[in-house]
């Protein structure tokens, strides 16, 4: 009964809102009632409501969207008889409609998302489950993994319960036997520093035959060979905090079912968008509107999904799937699918737990989301999660969302090229005026907007996604028709993470977008030009203009984005404010380290007798670490040295490693304390409001578009038209 009267009530609605949507009335009284739209939405914000409210202020916003989706399907296509105006007005016409399915998805993942989950207490009785820990590695230097394998040896777990593996795919007997010589004896170089170093750190090391299946056949040799109740992924970069397992394996006892906790992916050095906006630290992240916010909302519908590392996953639920998938090239993704099909759940704890490294340069960059375009894609045709068996309607709809996200490069290029057009061609493909252009398209626009701002406002700041989008559409447009046309074509690449830019430069990918903005520079010349010989069309061109100024600003900001900015700094420093000692000569001084990276840090002496030290003198460092209550004492390099204020000097040290627990102290002291991280991230996610978020993208734009003109005659001869750096950097 209870279930007939939901669904009675639910077509009532249904119906209402249909008659409101078709509801014939004038311009005017459009104009008025989006306006109050705008108004609640604003007010919603500012006075902070949630809850019902939340969902009200949604529902009008979603309103005026579908008037809008009304008047444009009904009024404003050209006619079929003019094909050369129909054909491309039909096609922005259903890249519009892919943006409205595609809000309509989000509104639902994130329109209620699960509240972050409270931390978890570390569990002192009861038996714990045994833990195999998976680095899977392939060209990754000896340092980088170091620090990731220690920090894992770090992990508060009983030492009889956790296990570390080190999977080697760089060092395969396929690869210590190919012909070229050279290339072999660098794989048993590599294999013979590996395989030391995991000696070394107390953690196994396992290679293979053949590098079959890339990622996903790496992670199923390592469960041949371990048999752990729970096994954790750590991608090579991605080194965890001391208390990764205590606020992830308790879920599994709770929920028998339970295949997957995810956490989100936290990184010390910013993307090189951000590096080259220099918005780093003041400004969310991109990926955090999707650790943040996105996967919160997959939560709640049991729909978050494995995202390839710092994860935790039963081995029983893979053994049903015969281990990590390995169709498609989103190998985490695709295993999730399959494993919530069988009837398996999942769990977000949103909460960073590891800290990792982002792509430097831009070319890495693209060629990264590449593969999680031409994945997703794969997923897509070849898993169909709409019509897969197991999945609930919620799930298939999480899934649609997550997958079907990466068609954004067919819109946001159609979105670019539609005033072209009319500019160049005088084609009419959008019916109407300029009153009615703004009285529904504007609206609409600025409704969405609002409602963007009010949804992911603390994640993500006014035009950042379209900016974001468009520096990845020029290439990732190509890739995604590669893998429509032929979906096995693509092969797994692996991400280049020790890249470092020591000067300015134009990205060896950056020609596109000058041709792209001078196209669109000489478009508002036409625009000045039919303003004077067209005065009975000054409605119609100002509207056109308009929107190709808009695509102008994004590809104005897209030429500093293409501009590599240089970075001396070898690495990411974190502050942390930790008591030590420091030595020097045979005397051990009270210090405190202010920052550290994985070379070196800073630290201040505080001794009134002392005077600065000679750099290249190698002193003593002494910490207690988090994981024991014994101080570790470890050599370092002195770089700098300045007589700080009152009492103390400032030391600029370089580790200089000699053991394995070196190593682990130095893991220690840069990646243990979880609470760095979230401190960090909490004092980024600040909402500065459309007004101020828009003005604030209008300087960045503005200032980032005379860099890149700056830059272009200077590094004219590096730009390229291609990608070849993918193919170099990139198994």
């Amino acid at each position: 009964m209870v279930k007939a009267i939901t669904i009675v009530s639910w077509m009532l609605v249904s119906l209402f809102v249909i008659n409101l949507v078709t509801l014939p009335v004038s311009v005017s009284t459009h104009l008025v009632a989006a306006f109050l739209c705008m108004v609640l939405l604003a007010a919603l914000k500012i006075f902070d409501k949630n809850g019902k409210w939340r969902l009200i202020g949604l529902g009008f916003g979603t309103a005026i969207v579908l008037r809008y989706v009304y008047w444009r399907t009904t009024n404003t296509l050209p006619p079929l008889s003019q094909p050369e105006n129909f054909i491309p007005g039909f096609l922005l016409y259903l890249v519009e409609m892919y943006s409205v399915a595609m809000l309509a998805l989000s509104l639902f993942l994130v329109s209620m998302p699960l509240p972050e989950k409270k931390k978890r207490a570390p569990k002192t009785t009861g038996d714990l489950p045994k833990v195999d820990v998976f680095v899977p590695t392939y060209n990754e230097d000896r340092e980088l993994l170091a620090n990731t394998l220690a920090a894992a040896k770090n992990m508060d777990y009983p030492a009889d319960k956790l296990t570390i593996w080190l999977l080697d795919d760089g060092s395969t007997v396929q690869k210590r036997s190919v012909n070229d010589v050279p290339s072999a004896k660098a794989a048993e170089r590599r294999y013979a520093e590996l395989t030391k170093l995991a000696a070394d750190l107390d953690v196994k090391y396992l290679t293979r035959e053949r590098n079959e299946h890339a990622k996903a056949g790496n992670l199923n040799n390592g469960l041949k060979h371990s048999d752990g109740e729970l096994v954790v992924v750590f991608d090579a970069d991605h080194a965890p905090a001391r208390d990764f397992l205590h606020e992830t394996v308790g879920y599994f006892e709770e929920d028998p079912r339970l295949f997957l906790v995810q956490t989100p992916h936290f990184f010390l050095n910013p993307d090189p968008i951000e590096r080259n906006l220099k918005t780093f630290g003041h400004m969310p992240s991109e990926n955090e509107m999707f650790y943040g916010l996105i996967q919160r909302g997959l939560d709640k519908w049991n729909a978050s999904f494995f995202c390839g590392s710092a994860a935790v996953l039963r081995r029983r639920a893979l053994e049903e799937t015969d281990g990590f998938s390995g169709i498609s090239i989103t190998e985490d993704c695709e295993t999730a699918l399959a494993l919530h099909s069988r009837g398996w759940n999942s769990v977000y704890v949103d909460r960073p737990l590891i800290a990792g490294l982002q792509p430097a340069t831009f070319a890495s960059f693209i060629g990264q989301r590449s593969r999680w375009a031409q994945g997703m894609m794969q997923i897509l045709m070849f898993r169909m999660p709409m019509f897969k068996r197991g999945l609930t309607l919620a799930q298939r709809l999480c899934y649609m969302s997550s997958t079907l996200f990466w068609l954004f490069p067919f819109p946001r290029m159609m979105f670019l090229i539609a005033p072209l057009f009319y500019l160049f061609f005088d084609l009419e493909i959008f019916v109407g005026s300029g009153g009615e252009f703004f009285a529904y398209t504007m609206t609409y626009m600025l409704v969405n907007l609002l409602m963007q701002n009010y949804l992911y406002g603390r994640y993500r700041w006014p035009w950042i996604s379209e900016i974001y989008e468009y520096a990845q559409t020029v290439h990732l447009l190509p890739a995604v028709i590669s893998v429509i046309l032929n979906p096995s074509k693509p092969t797994f690449k692996v991400t280049a993470k020790d890249e470092s830019i020591a000067e300015s430069r134009l990205s060896e990918i950056a020609l596109p977008f000058f041709v792209i903005f001078g196209v669109l520079l000489a478009a508002m010349g036409m625009v000045v030009y039919r303003l004077y010989t067209e005065p009975a069309k000054i409605d119609v061109t100002l509207v056109v203009g308009g929107w190709n100024l808009l695509n102008l600003i994004f590809a104005g900001c897209a030429l500093g984005v293409v501009t590599e900015r240089g970075d001396k700094s070898a690495a990411r420093r974190v502050k942390i404010m930790r008591r030590c000692e420091f030595k020097v000569g045979e005397s051990w001084y009270p210090a405190v380290i202010e920052n550290v990276s994985v070379n070196g840090m800073l630290v201040h002496v505080y001794d009134k007798t002392l005077k600065p030290l000679t750099p290249g003198s190698f002193e003593a460092i002494r910490v207690i670490p988090y994981s024991e209550g014994v101080p570790d004492t470890m050599q370092v390099n002195i770089v700098r040295s300045a007589k700080g204020d009152g009492e103390s000097i400032s030391l600029g040290c370089a580790f200089a490693p000699q053991s394995a627990v070196d190593h682990r102290l130095i893991a220690d002291l840069m990646f243990a304390n979880s609470a760095q991280w979230s401190e960090f991230q909490m004092g980024r996610r600040k909402n500065p409001g459309l007004i101020r978020g828009t003005i604030s993208f209008l300087g960045i734009a503005l200032f980032q578009t005379g860099r890149g003109l700056y830059y272009l005659p200077r590094g004219f001869s590096s730009i390229r038209p291609k990608l070849p750096v993918l193919a170099s950097k990139a198994r």
